[in-house]
């Protein structure tokens, strides 16, 4: 009896401890599920979700390779230069450049908030130079958008061979309504001066936008006054399909040099863009500058051709030339050829 009290005894104080142990062990959490990123299809192809949030992020850019030729062979890099060459350039110049950019949006009671953020930077510019820059930062909300972005002046017909407003990038604030079948837009800039015998100072500019599309046709008009220089200019573009391609007709007025038009008093410009197949559009294009510098006695004209080519999907291949001719009164005509080609990667 006593060793079955012991083995009795025993059993029961081997239970008391491993329930002690049970009680006092650690129980391993159950791993969270991983969010993996989906696609978001409010806004167009390429969105996601950012994970555990409802913004949806587009991610984008190119990387691209450009020589220019020609006394302006800086052409395709910006700057805004007048319209007379000199010739003391090279003859030619190579450069490569990389954009990326960054577009945000997600719904609310007011409509869609967007934020877009676009870099740049050049290797290899004129004179060997290399940068890195914001090309574009802005926030858009209910028709409105402030930031540092391009003016409606930065826009263009088809083709390379115009040009149709200073390349200009302003600290803004904006306001674009869409009717769909015509717009309207209203823009206060920050005008930062080291210009047009000016000095370095900030004034504000007015830019304004109206237009409409009916049955393949457009036309927007556009206006802008520098309250720097007390000066305007009036801009209208006209775009209708014909044929197998699309033709523009544009034409400025400037009564002074300005911010936003400092080439010369007019100007009239047209194109005609057309796919010779599906891969293949061939771009001819006229203008004529009356009033160069605001000079009566100088004028020029240009004509060109611009070609570009999808190589493959996201690779295109982009070409342009075009001559120009000055005409001096009482002096001498000089003339120039110029353009570049570039190979371009899309992402």
């Amino acid at each position: 009896m006593n060793i079955k009290s012991l083995l009795i005894g025993s059993a029961a104080a081997l239970m008391a401890v491993s329930g002690a142990q049970a009680a006092d062990a650690i129980v391993a959490a159950e791993p969270e599920p991983m969010e993996y990123v989906r696609v978001c299809d409010a806004f167009g192809t390429g969105f996601f979700y950012i994970p555990g949030t409802e913004t949806c992020l587009k991610i984008g850019g190119f990387v691209r390779f450009q020589t220019g030729f020609g006394s302006d062979n800086d052409f395709g890099l910006g700057g805004g230069q007048s319209l007379l060459r000199d010739g003391g350039h090279s003859d030619w110049d190579s450069f490569t450049r990389i954009n990326v950019n960054l577009d945000a949006r997600n719904d609310t009671e007011l409509g869609t908030l967007r934020s877009y953020i676009n870099v740049e930077a050049n290797a290899g510019g004129v004179g060997g130079t290399s940068d890195f820059y914001i090309d574009e930062a802005f926030i858009e909300l209910a028709g409105f958008k402030v930031g540092y972005f391009y003016s409606w002046w930065d826009s263009g017909i088809n083709g390379e061979t115009d040009t149709l407003g200073n390349e200009t990038l302003f600290n803004s604030i904006a306001y674009t309504y869409d009717g769909g079948t015509w717009r309207a837009g209203l823009s206060v800039d920050e005008i930062e001066y080291t210009a047009l015998d000016l000095g370095h100072h900030h004034d504000v500019g007015i830019a304004g936008t109206v237009g409409f599309s009916l049955g393949g046709v457009n036309l927007d008009i556009l206006g802008g006054y520098d309250n720097a220089a007390e000066e305007g200019a009036i801009r209208a573009i006209l775009s209708a399909e014909a044929g197998p391609g699309t033709f523009q007709l544009a034409g400025i007025w400037a009564s002074d040099a300005n911010a936003y038009w400092d080439q010369s008093e007019w100007t009239v410009a047209a194109s005609y863009a057309f796919k010779a197949t599906e891969k293949l559009t061939i771009t001819p294009a006229a203008q004529y500058f009356g009033d160069v510098d605001f000079n009566s006695d100088i004028d020029q004209w240009r004509v060109g051709v611009t070609v570009g080519y999808e190589i493959v999907s996201g690779l295109n291949f982009l070409g342009t030339v075009d001559y120009n001719k000055i005409n001096v009164s009482g002096g001498d005509d000089t003339d120039f050829t110029r353009g570049f080609l570039r190979l371009q990667r899309n992402f």
